[in-house]
């Protein structure tokens, strides 16, 4: 089979297409024969810092079918399936590769009307935007979410999971996105790079958001901080430098900060429940409640490129490979 691995840390250069043996799946597992699978900027991050075990086959997430199944799972050989996991120690295999083999807890069936593209393209982000804004920040309908980022992998599936869910969603974009970002849901968009960031949030969201997602907090954390409501919930999703500017405000706030992981390292055991979370996103875009927006697609070849356009070029939506 082929793979698209990386012996070294590095530029995307490092990556290459080889041939490699087909790895057969143990109890509890899947193997998955990849009809799609997407690159994410911690696909990008972890080839140019280097993993504990390598060569490395890059990519988080997949969709696809099942070619075989081990023991003591319920899944059948040609099932439609989606995945997504994370770092090393759990899905090994990576994505960008003709199979891969995927623990059925981080696995789901993927609806008949979702394409795997679509499948591939929602796991990750669509995972950590449901933790972000349902298992940390609790949000019901009739709240006020903010999202910053809105075009983004992550951002375009939280606005419209904020959207699903009865919320109000209020994003930031460059201005060339802004018109895309409110087709997903967006009740206003925003450019980031506004001075007045913070009270223009508050007043597009009439007082102040009762939610927040936060990529970047070494920029952001401030301003979230200033644009929440009290008693509101900031989750942050990325790395970064993230001491509070002003402790006092955001006490006087009583906001709740989600330092959020979605690593699924051995030394990290208690992992969110994903297989569920897949579940529900593939029926909300089925049903057409949520929209996942696919700015391109690669083949496995051009996978070095696909890796350099999710760090360095401004995409809507999500960058997938297809084997």
């Amino acid at each position: 089979m082929r793979a698209v691995r990386y012996h070294e840390a590095g530029e995307p250069g490092v990556l290459g297409l080889e041939d490699i043996e087909r790895p057969e799946p143990g109890r509890g597992e899947v193997l998955v024969e990849v009809e799609a699978a997407s690159v994410n900027p911690v696909d990008a991050k972890f080839r140019a810092w280097g993993v504990p075990s390598m060569p490395k086959t890059t990519g988080s997430d997949l969709a696809g079918t099942v070619a075989a199944a081990g023991g003591g799972v319920d899944y059948a050989v040609g099932d439609r399936v989606f995945a997504t996991g994370l770092h090393t120690d759990r899905f090994a295999g990576g994505s960008f590769a003709d199979y891969a083999l995927v623990p059925t807890d981080l696995l789901a069936s993927l609806p008949d009307g979702v394409t795997f593209v679509e499948g591939a393209a929602v796991a990750l982000v669509g995972v950590t935007a449901w933790r972000a804004f349902v298992d940390h920040a609790g949000l019901e309908p009739g709240a006020t979410a903010f999202v910053h980022g809105g075009n983004g992998g992550v951002g375009h599936v939280a606005v419209g999971l904020a959207d699903a869910l009865g919320a109000t969603p209020v994003a930031t974009a460059r201005p060339e996105h802004h018109d895309v970002v409110r087709t997903l849901g967006a009740g206003a968009v925003l450019d980031y790079g506004r001075d007045d960031l913070a009270a223009a949030a508050r007043a597009a969201m009439g007082g102040g958001a009762d939610a927040v997602l936060d990529h970047m907090p070494d920029r952001y954390l401030g301003t979230d901080v200033e644009l929440a409501t009290q008693g509101g919930d900031v989750a942050v999703i990325a790395g970064g430098e993230s001491t509070l500017p002003d402790v006092t405000a955001a006490r006087s706030k009583e906001l709740a900060l989600h330092m959020m992981s979605m690593s699924n390292l051995a030394t990290q055991p208690e992992m969110p429940d994903i297989a569920p979370v897949l579940t529900r996103l593939g029926r909300l875009v089925a049903d057409g409640r949520l929209e996942v927006a696919i700015d391109r697609t690669h083949g496995l070849t051009e996978a070095a490129e696909a890796h350099r356009a999710v760090m360095e070029e401004s995409v809507v939506g999500k960058i997938v490979v297809e084997p």
